[in-house]
């Protein structure tokens, strides 16, 4: 298929690896310009090497910043050789929060995690929703989490500050701008195998007195598709959302989890 989004400008966010990176392969295959970012310049820089030599066609512009700073945003919106604020695709993507005990967490945890979470996805919206609904064509990718569907006790944080983020989507997303070629989804993991959930499984394990490799058996247990899913298929799913084939579908939260959420909605 098609997806029609070949020599389109897309910004995604937490790029260097994982999630972020199978986005940002995905979108390239389909001759999706790219503008990249993460905070490490290295491994930025590495992830941008292998996107060009798997999509020699495309455009890709690296910026190393943090996206959840007002400076970080502004050096991405504006990076040399990129489109400036006139992008066709965000992806919007923040490392999670620390795991653990709501008991252990400040004022300051807690705002550091909405800041991350919920306020610097909003931002890059605003900076860039207007002008995609000048143009009469724009997609936004949130990548938040399948725990806002079903909460994780040890991921509070990011309970809290992502479904934040959900309820400002659901209201914007079906504003003016959905009679305007705009659409905002958000697009919830379940389990892939990346460093996040390494991190995931660590704080697991000690929670449960398990060791790491129980650890991750039991939660591979509970999913029905038997296994953790990869940033590939992930990145698969993201690049349908951007496309023109999906401009029916917005304000929506896709899970995909390998079935292992057991609600009927």
């Amino acid at each position: 298929m098609d997806l029609g989004i070949a020599g389109k400008w897309a910004l995604v966010c937490g790029a260097s690896k994982g999630l972020g990176l199978g986005c940002a392969q995905a979108l390239a295959a389909e001759g999706v310009n790219l503008v990249i970012n993460a905070r490490g310049e290295a491994a930025l820089q590495q992830a941008a090497q292998a996107v060009r030599a798997s999509a020699s066609a495309v455009q890709v512009v690296a910026v190393a910043a943090d996206i959840t700073t007002p400076e970080g945003r502004a050096a991405v919106l504006a990076a040399p050789g990129g489109p400036g604020s006139a992008l066709d695709i965000v992806v919007t993507n923040a490392g999670g929060p620390p795991p653990g005990n709501f008991r252990d967490w400040d004022r300051q945890a807690w705002l550091d995690a909405v800041n991350a979470n919920m306020l610097t996805p909003i931002e890059l919206i605003r900076a860039t929703v207007d002008g995609m609904a000048e143009r009469g064509f724009g997609r936004i990718v949130n990548i938040t989490s399948g725990a806002v569907k079903a909460p994780i006790d040890i991921l509070g944080l990011s309970n809290g500050a992502r479904s934040g983020l959900t309820g400002f989507v659901a209201g914007v997303a079906r504003s003016a701008i959905a009679a305007r070629g705009v659409t905002i989804n958000n697009l919830l993991p379940g389990r892939f195998d990346t460093d996040r959930l390494a991190a995931t499984l660590q704080a697991g394990a000690a929670h449960t007195g398990r060791s790491l490799q129980a650890e991750r058996q039991a939660q591979q247990a509970r999913i029905p598709a038997g296994r953790f899913g990869t940033p590939r298929e992930f990145g698969a799913i993201c690049a349908f959302l951007c496309s023109v084939q999906a401009g029916y579908i917005t304000g929506q939260n896709l899970l995909a989890d390998g079935g292992a959420y057991p609600g009927t909605f």
